[in-house]
């Protein structure tokens, strides 16, 4: 128990250096006041440009990467290996870990982004092959709305559904996939609210409809 708290403990830890604020720190910014206000690489690209949301980007899938795929197999002074510890459940309690501090991390008053680089990081980790069917979800779904959280929330939703239709099921995957879905969609509730209110942002160069829907 003590390894598995640890590591999880770090995870998070790993989990709340956000990208957007390290580098808005570095640029004299706090990007949780302008925009969205949310600090994700969506609202850095609207506010400080592409090359500051790729530097959010990578750090964000960076860490990700490191906790959930590197982190579990570390060893870590005085903290014994536990052989009663399933490395399976171990690499997900710290992917679970690192995307909590990613939404609240601790540096930054518990306000965070949305976790969506962060899960990338994660699934890159702990199983690079559900990447391509979510991200294919995520671009399809904003090629014809043009709103990045709806194809965000879809694309995490299609994780479940991919490891339940393909097998074989792998159960701690599995009840970290459905977290994860349901953890994003309670992150983009506001999102929910502006797309039914009509007032959401969308991504008008990867919206290949909006002329269409602009003519309606």
């Amino acid at each position: 128990m003590l390894e598995l708290a640890v590591k999880s403990l770090v995870a998070y830890l790993v989990g709340s250096l956000m990208g957007a604020l390290i580098l808005g720190l570095l640029r004299g910014v706090d990007i949780r006041t302008q925009g969205s206000g949310n600090a994700g690489g969506t609202n850095a690209l609207r506010t400080q440009g592409i090359w500051f949301a790729l530097g959010v980007i990578l750090i964000d899938v960076a860490k990700g990467w490191f906790a959930a795929g590197i982190l579990p197999g570390l060893a870590l002074p005085g903290i014994p290996a536990d052989p009663a510890n399933d490395r399976a459940w171990l690499n997900l309690a710290c992917a679970i870990a690192v995307t909590l501090g990613h939404v609240y991390p601790v540096w930054f008053e518990f306000r965070g982004g949305k976790g969506a680089a962060t899960l990338i990081g994660v699934l890159l980790g702990v199983a690079p092959r559900l990447l391509p069917p979510m991200l294919a979800v995520w671009l399809v779904t904003v090629m014809l709305t043009g709103y990045v959280g709806l194809g965000t929330m879809l694309g995490a939703a299609t994780l479940p559904v991919w490891l339940a239709a393909r097998g074989p099921h792998e159960p701690a995957l599995l009840v970290f996939a459905v977290s994860m879905a349901l953890f994003v969609i309670y992150t983009h509730r506001l999102n929910i609210t502006r797309m039914w209110s009509g007032t959401e942002n969308r991504a008008r160069r990867l919206w290949l409809l909006r002329g269409r829907s602009a003519a309606r």
